[in-house]
């Protein structure tokens, strides 16, 4: 893909030993979550206040991930309704010896902003972020 990435991720990790599953492959599990994460960092930079995740849209697995490489997180806003919104997520790996990254995995999150009952409250005009 690109040797340095133009934008900053929400979420950079390193994949470890612990990240894998029994065939001592990075678990697709582990990048979800890390997805998800990211996902919600945006969400709730948005909303300003809690969001839930409600839906996950489009999963792809494009290359395997290793233990010890590097993986940027990027999160891009698609939309956004009264109190919700659709977040794209790119994952995209390195190894921790060279500056070329490839492209992991993606998916679009819905989340939904919520109050302090758990209910969902608009999202006030003008937060994008």
């Amino acid at each position: 893909m690109t040797s340095l990435a133009i934008r900053e991720p929400l979420i950079r990790v390193i994949a470890m030993p612990a990240d894998t599953n029994p065939a001592g492959d990075i678990f697709g599990g582990w990048l979800l979550a890390q997805m998800d994460l990211a996902a919600g960092n945006l969400a709730h930079r948005i909303a300003k206040g809690r969001c839930v995740t409600v839906a996950l849209d489009g999963m792809a697995f494009l290359a395997p991930v290793h233990v010890g490489d590097e993986v940027s997180f990027y999160a891009d806003l698609l939309s956004m309704g009264r109190t919700s919104m659709k977040i794209s997520v790119e994952a995209e790996r390195r190894t921790r010896y060279q500056a070329e990254t490839v492209p992991v995995t993606k998916a679009v999150f819905t989340f939904v902003a919520i109050d302090e009952d758990r209910k969902p409250r608009p999202i006030k005009e003008g937060d994008g972020g």
